[in-house]
C-alpha cells in the first residue's frame, strides 16, 4: 500500500510539472522571474532533467535505507509544495486556479500526507 501511495504521489508530482508549463510557473520562482521570460522557461525545463535523474535515483535506490529516505523526503515535499502554492494564491502570476491544477496541488498534499501517516 505504501510504495502505490508514493507512486501517486510521484505521479501527481510530476503531471504538475507538466501543468507548470502551461502556467508558466517560473514567473513565480524567486531567481527564474528575475530574468527574460524565454531564458527562464528553458532553464525551467532543462534544471527539471537533472532534478528528476536524481528524484529517480534516489527514490528506486539499491540501498533500501537511502530509498526510504528519498520516499519520504518527496512526500515531505509535496506538502511543503502545497503549502507554498496556498503562500502564493494570490500572487498576481499565478494562473493554477483551473480544477486541474489545484487538484494536483492540493491532491499532491493530500497524497504526501497520508504516506507520512503511513510510515508512522
Amino acid at each position: 500500500m505504501q510504495t502505490l501511495v508514493f507512486y501517486a504521489g510521484l505521479a501527481i508530482l510530476l503531471a504538475h510539472e507538466l501543468d507548470a508549463m502551461s502556467q508558466s510557473e517560473w514567473q513565480l520562482l524567486f531567481i527564474l522571474r528575475k530574468l527574460p521570460d524565454d531564458t527562464a522557461k528553458t532553464l525551467f525545463v532543462l534544471l527539471h532533467i537533472p532534478l528528476t535523474i536524481f528524484l529517480l535515483w534516489l527514490t528506486h535506490h539499491h540501498t533500501l535505507l537511502i530509498q526510504q529516505w528519498a520516499r519520504s523526503a518527496t512526500m515531505l515535499f509535496l506538502i511543503v509544495h502545497t503549502a507554498l502554492h496556498a503562500r502564493l494564491s494570490q500572487h498576481p502570476k499565478n494562473t493554477f486556479h483551473s480544477l486541474l491544477s489545484t487538484g494536483l496541488i492540493y491532491g499532491g498534499g493530500m497524497i504526501g500526507t497520508l504516506y507520512c501517516l503511513t510510515i508512522l
